[in-house]
């Protein structure tokens, strides 16, 4: 097994089986990733830099990174090692941005302090606590590139409070090599990123490479200590959510012995949907089932 380093350079803004491969690993080898901000580090100062923005140059995922081994068909398994920030972030909103963006009447960009040591951010005097999380991650989708802001089947933009160092990502493979980005990260954000963005930073991210033996999957799949989170993007929120509690049974209820009306109740009772976002072109969902759940019926994802 060896140990790579990827430097935020090497970046690309959508999602594509045409880009250009930026380093090659085997199976079992650990990347340390280095990312920009959502913003490519545009944005230096709180007065007169907004305006001058380019949008093209929004949301970079540092890669791809080709993993020898993995085949279009498979199902990517990326562990979460680490995620380390910079003492700094970025908060923008403004009309026509984010929930709120039909009553905003001005555009405001703000920059924080982010303590790495006590995990805390300075808002106004007011700490927040941090909660380290990559925005955009995945993988090249089937067909035509899709733009880093916009999460789909692939990964992409979602936006997940729960990817976070940790866990592990489950990703669908549609072409060999997976060709795997990273990018987006947040010192803090919270379910909905509703002003349209968290608090960018810069960062690095150590993640394994390695193929799911057992788990099956046509949508991102994240499991940590607490469950597994089943997540599904689409234009309609209301689809989103539908469609994730759908799939988790469909890859849950066949492991235990439960009929699918048993299993239905069982649900309804222990999983919960949850939003990662509801500010980019396609919403995301996430269902989520407690790891007690999965012990009971020996459910065990390698």
């Amino acid at each position: 097994m060896s140990h790579h380093k990827l430097s935020k350079d090497h970046l690309f803004y959508s999602m594509s089986k045409d880009n250009e491969t930026a380093l090659t690993v085997n199976l079992g080898d650990t990347v340390d990733i280095e990312t920009h901000d959502c913003f490519t580090g545009q944005i230096t100062s709180e007065e007169g830099s907004f305006g001058g923005l380019d949008w093209e140059k929004i949301n970079p995922a540092t890669g791809p990174v080709y993993v020898d081994g993995i085949k279009a068909g498979d199902v990517l398994k990326v562990t979460i090692n680490s995620i380390d920030i910079s003492n700094s972030g970025v908060m923008v909103t403004g009309p026509d941005m984010g929930v709120m963006g039909d009553v905003l009447k001005d555009t405001l960009v703000r920059i924080y302090d982010v303590d790495t040591e006590k995990n805390t951010v300075d808002f106004n005097g007011l700490e927040i606590p941090v909660n380290k999380m990559i925005g955009v991650i995945g993988v090249a989708p089937p067909d035509e590139p899709v733009n880093n802001g916009t999460p789909d089947t692939h990964g992409g933009n979602m936006d997940s409070l729960k990817m976070e160092a940790g866990v592990t990502l489950y990703l669908p493979v549609y072409h060999d090599g997976a060709l795997f980005g990273l990018g987006d990260v947040h010192a803090a954000m919270a379910d909905g990123e509703v002003s349209v963005s968290g608090l960018e930073v810069s960062a690095n991210v150590n993640v394994t490479f390695e193929k799911a033996e057992n788990l099956s999957t046509d949508h991102p799949v994240i499991i940590n200590d607490e469950g597994i989170y089943l997540n599904v993007s689409d234009e309609s929120l209301d689809t989103a959510v539908d469609t994730a509690v759908h799939k988790m049974t469909e890859l849950l209820q066949p492991k235990t012995n439960l009929s699918m009306e048993e299993f239905t109740m069982l649900m309804s009772l222990t999983g919960h949907t949850q939003i990662n976002q509801v500010v980019d072109p396609k919403k995301t969902a996430r269902y989520f089932v407690p790891q007690y759940i999965l012990e009971h019926y020996g459910i065990n994802f390698k």
